[in-house]
């Protein structure tokens, strides 16, 4: 029997991340490598010098597959940075057949009627994940799918997930021109949560804040559904810059002080405390004013979940609940157990505790989660686009 092999690849600004992984049933996962390597023209996302770029997704491949003694050929790949956004629209059909029972053919229709009413809104933007949200029969919530049951009106809540056309398609040709096929594109922030949110987070209503380099990325929950994401042009670089102009020392002093804060060794501890309580109080304004705009400021029970690189600095937790006025967890360790999967492999300890690879491991599980759909009843929604290979499937529930 073929082994079945999963890459997932994470192209940040900071560094590029890749994960490879065999997956063994539909529950384990056995990680052959966990490779990263620092990330050259990548700013904030979008790739401002494709040269460079292609170079460090090149050599962090290679490594990749040194590492785990396999070539790969095909990746799961994330796709982040200011270029991603969400909107959400509403629209109704009335039911075709005679009878009054919704078929799969009257979801298409209103689906597509929802997609044309993002027309205005999608210049130079491709819809990434068209995830339904609500479902009404006859102005009547239904739970699930509305394909079987009757009534005369069919309405449904959408929300679609885009990306800047420019940035996919120079993310999509640094990784083919490795060698590699992408199979599959993910937002960062979804497939993030994938692996950093447990399902009761997901369905009470959370926040999972994901502090990159130099964006901040945030993917609300709720009733086990992603209901809104927005990225944030600041990130932990913009600390590091602080640190540096405030006590005029250079970017790699700075960040190994940003990195240490809160250890008693540090003479000038107040000054540095004012500098990084000052951003991040900056980065939770706008995820406060964000959360108002979605009207669920203060009212997730699972509060914020922080991850990324950036989630690990001294007295995070503290500032995010003062601002936010809701519980604050760091995700210091993946919530493996959570996910019900078993995740094995010399590099585990390695992604499982570092919040930093929740990405490339998410995109792993999501490729697993994926397969396991297709061989369900749910019905694939997805929409291929001929500019990429093969696109990412959204499901109904």
């Amino acid at each position: 029997m073929a082994r079945k092999i999963i890459t997932g690849i994470d192209a940040g600004t900071s560094t590029i991340k890749v994960v490879v992984a065999e997956q063994k049933d539909d529950r384990h996962l056995h990680i052959l490598s966990a490779t990263q390597k620092n990330s050259e023209g990548i700013r904030r996302g979008f790739i401002t010098n494709f040269e460079e770029a292609s170079n460090s997704i090149k050599s962090a491949i290679k490594s990749a597959e040194k590492v785990s003694g396999i070539p790969i050929k095909h990746a799961y790949v994330a796709v982040g940075g200011i270029s991603l956004g969400s909107i959400k629209t509403k629209d109704s059909v009335m039911i075709a057949r005679a009878d009054g029972e919704i078929t799969d053919y009257d979801l298409k229709r209103v689906l597509d009627q929802c997609e044309s009413n993002l027309a205005n809104n999608l210049s130079n933007k491709q819809i990434l994940h068209e995830i339904p949200l609500n479902f009404k029969i006859d102005n009547n919530s239904i739970m699930g799918r509305p394909v079987g049951m009757k009534g005369n009106k069919l309405e449904v809540e959408t929300l679609y997930i885009t990306c800047l056309n420019q940035h996919l398609t120079d993310l999509v040709k640094a990784i083919e021109n490795s060698g590699v096929s992408v199979d599959d594109i993910v937002a960062s922030p979804l497939a993030a949560s994938t692996i950093a949110l447990t399902k009761h987070q997901k369905e009470v209503g959370c926040v999972l804040a994901n502090i990159g380099a130099s964006t901040v990325s945030i993917i609300v929950y709720e009733e086990d559904r992603p209901i809104s994401l927005e990225i944030f042009p600041i990130g932990s670089k913009h600390i590091t810059n602080d640190i540096a102009l405030g006590f005029q020392i250079p970017l790699e002093d700075a960040e190994k002080l940003k990195m240490e804060f809160g250890a008693e060794t540090s003479t000038a501890k107040r000054k540095l405390n004012d500098i990084i309580e000052a951003r991040l109080n900056d980065i939770f304004e706008l995820i406060e004013s964000h959360l108002k705009k979605i009207n669920r400021n203060g009212l997730l029970p699972a509060g914020i979940i922080l991850t990324g690189g950036g989630a690990g600095l001294f007295s995070l937790e503290d500032i995010a609940k003062s601002s936010l006025r809701l519980p604050a967890k760091t995700n210091k360790l993946l919530p493996i157990q959570g996910q019900d999967i078993n995740i094995t492999g010399n590099y585990k300890d390695q992604v499982v505790n570092d919040p930093g690879w929740s990405v490339a491991l998410g995109l792993c599980v999501w490729n697993m989660r994926d397969n396991e759909k297709n061989s369900s009843s749910i019905k694939n929604m997805g929409k291929f686009k001929p500019n990429l290979k093969r696109w990412f499937k959204i499901f109904l529930p």
